[in-house]
């Protein structure tokens, strides 16, 4: 099959010659057809197979075969949302809107948090076609007054396994309830859990389903690999293998904030180039960083989980997990930057003695057991006990215990909220488990993450 098969229009075509496709993949091949139709769409594809051009191509086409709609004081009506859960991800999902869309008379805006709201205010003004937005600054906007989202015909929920994660589900519900009854709904994920099929359930009407790779599988084209190292003598190996490797372009992944900065400090004083891309830099930094990674003027970035989203890099070669996700879930998210689109990748987790908990619910969650290989000169020291891991509110114990703020303790394996706010550390906001102060279920209070740059209740920052 090729796109000229699926039936876009001519000038969608030619942008797709123009990036250099003939062949779509899986998701797009499946995807494409069934959102032409107008119908309600659930899709589930593996990180990195193709899914933004998945869903943008067809939508760029619908918007172009009808007319343009004004809204009541004349200006030029927002007809598509496309709500995702990153600053990182709108930005790069707006940019695949503008490529795919550059020979049709559409207009697109991306909107998030972190930077100021009148150059967005200016922009809504001179009308926009299509908006990608974060939930955060979108609420913002809308409670302010400067946007009309009555006009919306295509709603695209994308990533919307880490909006859950992230405890963006009470803004969802917001966004909703401000849409049109009537529009077509399309929900993308990269990963099919429950939780997600419970907000299909809300949101989409009949939907087509689609689901290319096995629930939480990692990509064929990614080799994995532990490396087993002393908790101490981390920074070293890494830097090691970068430098034995000769490796150029690397993304490093830590649990938090603060850790990245660390690390990334180290790799600069050792002569490797390296930023930290996370939720306490500015926007400006960020988007500086990210840059130079892309062009390879930057041979490490270091990122938290949240800041990685919309990282979308052709051929990306090396992931490294400097710190194994204490929420399994996020390992296949991760590893997902790399190995993309049928490339091959590598993703290298270094692991110690505290973290074998991590380790045995990431292999049971991906069904497979990782390869583990000892890096001469980086053993592990002999008779190192693990000690327990402190992320913001929650202590990951010796044994697994995962002990809350409260004092609460639950057997390794589940996940337990905050006090208070009731937060999945890794994912800011949102515990599966029975929270301190939140109630059962997912998190009590939760909190905006990231848009807004930061948590505003609930778990710690990231």
């Amino acid at each position: 099959m090729h796109f000229t098969d699926l039936g876009l229009a001519e000038p969608l075509l030619r942008a797709v010659r123009d990036q250099g496709y003939d062949i779509p993949t899986p998701i797009q091949a499946q995807a494409i057809p069934a959102v032409l139709k107008g119908g309600d769409l659930l899709a589930g594809a593996q990180t990195g197979t193709g899914k933004t051009a998945g869903f943008t191509l067809p939508l760029l086409h619908r918007l172009a075969a009808g007319k343009p709609v004004r809204d009541s004081r004349g200006r030029l009506a927002i007809r598509a949302l496309i709500l995702t859960p990153t600053r990182e991800l709108a930005a790069q999902v707006e940019e695949s809107v503008r490529t795919y869309g550059k020979y049709l008379p559409l207009t697109s805006m991306v909107m998030f948090g972190g930077v100021g709201m009148q150059p967005q205010i200016d922009r809504l003004r001179r009308g926009v076609d299509i908006l990608v937005a974060t939930p955060g600054r979108l609420l913002d906007h809308h409670q302010q007054g400067t946007l009309d989202l009555r006009h919306v015909e295509i709603f695209v929920l994308d990533e919307a396994d880490r909006m859950l994660d992230m405890g963006f589900i009470h803004d969802i519900k917001k966004v909703l309830a401000v849409l049109p009854a009537k529009k077509q709904s399309l929900l993308f994920s990269a990963t099919f859990s429950d939780d997600i099929k419970a907000l299909a359930d809300r949101l989409l009407n009949q939907p087509a389903l689609i689901e290319v790779a096995r629930r939480n599988a990692t990509a064929d084209t990614i080799a994995q690999k532990v490396h087993p190292v002393g908790r101490e003598r981390k920074k070293e190996l890494l830097a090691h293998l970068i430098r034995q490797g000769d490796w150029h372009q690397v993304l490093v992944f830590t649990r938090m904030k603060h850790g990245a900065n660390r690390l990334t400090e180290y790799l600069n004083d050792n002569g490797i180039s390296a930023m930290a891309i996370h939720g306490n830099k500015s926007q400006g930094a960020r988007t500086k960083a990210l840059a130079d990674f892309k062009s390879g003027e930057l041979r490490v970035l270091v990122a938290t989980d949240i800041a990685a989203r919309g990282i979308d890099i052709d051929q990306l070669p090396h992931v490294v997990n400097f710190e194994l996700p204490n929420v399994p879930e996020d390992y296949v998210h991760r590893i997902g930057r790399t190995g993309r689109a049928g490339a091959q990748g590598e993703a290298i987790s270094l692991a110690c003695v505290d973290e074998d908990i991590f380790l045995r619910d990431i292999e049971r969650l991906i069904k497979r057991s990782i390869p583990r290989e000892v890096v001469p000169g980086f053993e592990p020291p002999a008779g190192e006990k693990a000690e327990p891991i402190v992320l913001g509110r929650m202590t990951i114990g010796v044994g697994g215990t995962r002990r809350n703020a409260g004092g609460g303790a639950r057997p390794g394996g589940g996940r337990s909220g905050g006090g208070g706010g009731g937060g999945r550390p890794a994912a800011a906001a949102g515990g599966r488990g029975p929270g301190g102060g939140g109630g059962a279920g997912r998190g009590g209070q939760g909190g905006r993450p990231d848009d807004r740059g930061g948590i505003a209740r609930g778990g710690p920052r990231r």
